[in-house]
This record gives structure tokens, C-alpha cells and sequence, in this order.
């Protein structure tokens, strides 16, 4: 997977647009397009919009991950995974 997220396309998305709005000192077409891309390969598109609200205003994954349901509880595992694998593979 690190290749073809390192040699794709800019990607476009919910998730590439929050990354490049959100306002972090780190945030480049590059990066974001590699977020997204993985974003596409590990959450649905529910969860990618989900996800993208974090962008804006972090407390809202703060409250996902405290929050006691069942559906949440999933929501976060996935989330999880897509960041530990955003992480890895975008640096």
C-alpha cells in the first residue's frame, strides 16, 4: 500500500479538504492526498465524513472516542486504524 499511496494521484475529498483547511503548520496537497487516499482504502464514506469533521474541530474525536455506544465504539476502532495506517504510510 505505501506505494501506490506515495505514487497516486492528488486526491480530492472530504477528508483531503479538511486536512488542507484545518490549519496545521503540516498540511500540503501531498500529505492530504495521501490521507485521503488511505481514508478511501480503510473508512466508508460515512465514516470518512465523520472523520473530516475532526479536521476542524478536534474536540469532536475526543468526544467519539469517550463516547459509550456500541456504533461509536466501532466508529473509533476504525477510525484507529485508519490513523495508525494514515501515520505510517504518509508519515
Amino acid at each position: 500500500m505505501t506505494a501506490l499511496v506515495a505514487c497516486g494521484p492528488r486526491l480530492t475529498g472530504e477528508v483531503s479538504e479538511a486536512c488542507m483547511a484545518g490549519g496545521r503548520s503540516a498540511a500540503n496537497p501531498a500529505l492530504c492526498s495521501c490521507v485521503q487516499q488511505v481514508a478511501n482504502q480503510t473508512l466508508s464514506g460515512s465514516d470518512r465524513r465523520r472523520a473530516a469533521t475532526f479536521f476542524e474541530d478536534p474536540h469532536l474525536a475526543q468526544e467519539a472516542r469517550t463516547a459509550d455506544t456500541p456504533a461509536m465504539e466501532a466508529f473509533w476502532t476504525r477510525y484507529r486504524a485508519f490513523a495508525d495506517t494514515a501515520e505510517r504510510v504518509c508519515g
